[in-house]
């Protein structure tokens, strides 16, 4: 399963958990928090000011 910029945080870290090590690594540091995990990738890739590319890239590796 190829993981994209629109897919929702909560729906990332039930299929493949251990994409939480790479989002923390980007200063995502409030997995927990329930708008955490209601957003897209892309919308936390934004607010961090982090390349979306290069996370997904990191993330579809694992």
């Amino acid at each position: 399963m190829e993981i994209t910029k629109d897919m929702i945080i909560g729906d990332l870290l039930t299929v493949k958990p251990e994409a939480a090590e790479v989002l923390l690594s980007m200063g995502m540091h409030c997995l927990g928090c329930p708008s955490a995990r209601g957003e897209t990738i892309g919308q936390a890739c934004e607010v961090h000011g982090v390349d979306v590319d290069e996370i997904l890239a990191q993330i579809n590796a694992l």
